[in-house]
């Protein structure tokens, strides 16, 4: 899909043909519009294949008169079958030219949508180096929603720590544990192509635009803390699973036991009385076993249960 917007009297309009100031929008594109893409628009066809592969990393090059910024956003997506979501990331391809800012992804993002939509304020397409970093500054306010909501997701999981564990909230865990290293890695290489347009060779950058900079810079580097501190907590949790799973086991083994050792006393004081021999105490009457077996039974029991409530 390629949708064309412009902003006009102070607010984000669509527009149906796209004119100087513009910004092109697309995403999950069909082949015929990445081939208007690169004859119509003119992109450079390199850097239109490298916003569409799954696998590119963060970078910032520059063509000509093109530059290309791609960074990692992160998308959560709710797994079928399950009421757990799936945190990843997925590289979105900002292509800068004298006349327009592009934006180029496989999947439609959130972000995006919502500037499309005119929910963020003071989006102006004119003035592209801002509207580059509007665009950065939200992606890094993805990264921090989502953050929290594996941290909102880590907590309800803790507070359901003591009992019996389910596959499900291991797996989960450790589907949380892998999204905090994407979103980490990702974090990290979107934070070293910011720095690298700080420097302002790459990217023009003015003196009104300053502080909208320095601001991209320190919310990525919280998004980054974030994840790390998230991170270190989800591990510190996994090791506590595995504590309790091993408690667990271990009384289970010792219900197991108790359970074993009362049942095999009947089994002993019969066998004895089994024999064929007249010399065993009370033979004359199978009265004596029952009650010998009883009370041995209940003597053991008692010790045991007395060591260790279950």
């Amino acid at each position: 899909m390629i949708h064309i917007y412009k902003t006009v009297d102070g607010k984000i309009r669509q527009m149906e043909q796209a004119e100087p100031g513009c910004w092109v929008s697309c995403y999950e594109p069909t082949p015929d519009e990445i081939r208007s893409l690169t004859e119509d628009f003119g992109l450079d066809t390199g850097f239109v294949r490298s916003c569409l592969d799954e696998e590119e990393s963060s970078r910032i090059e520059r063509e000509g008169n093109q530059t290309l910024i791609i960074v990692d956003t992160a998308v959560a997506e709710k797994l079928e079958k399950s009421e757990t979501y799936q945190f990843y990331t997925v590289p979105l391809g900002i292509i800068n030219t004298s006349d327009y800012i592009f934006t180029i992804s496989l999947r439609r993002n959130q972000v995006l949508a919502a500037m499309a939509d005119g929910k963020i304020s003071n989006i102006q397409t004119l003035f592209r180096t801002r509207f580059i970093l509007q665009v950065l500054m939200q992606i890094s306010a993805g990264f921090v929603f989502y953050l929290k909501q594996i941290d909102k997701i880590s907590y309800k999981m803790e507070q359901e720590l003591s009992g019996a564990m389910k596959n499900q909230e291991i797996v989960q865990l450790m589907g949380l544990e892998k999204s905090l290293v994407y979103f980490t890695t990702s974090l990290k290489a979107n934070l070293v192509t910011i720095e690298k347009i700080q420097r302002g060779r790459a990217l023009k950058l003015y003196p009104e635009d300053e502080d909208l900079m320095d601001d991209v810079g320190i919310e990525f580097r919280q998004a980054v803390e974030m994840a790390t501190i998230y991170s270190g907590v989800i591990s510190a949790m996994m090791d506590a699973f595995s504590y309790v799973i091993a408690n667990n086991q271990n009384s289970v083994m010792w219900r197991l036991t108790i359970i074993t050792v009362i049942i095999e006393i009947p089994n002993i004081i019969f066998a004895f009385y089994g024999i064929n021999t007249d010399t065993l105490p009370f033979k004359s009457s199978w009265v004596y076993a029952v009650l010998i077996t009883l009370v041995l039974t209940s003597i053991v029991a008692y010790v045991l249960l007395r060591k260790r409530k279950f």
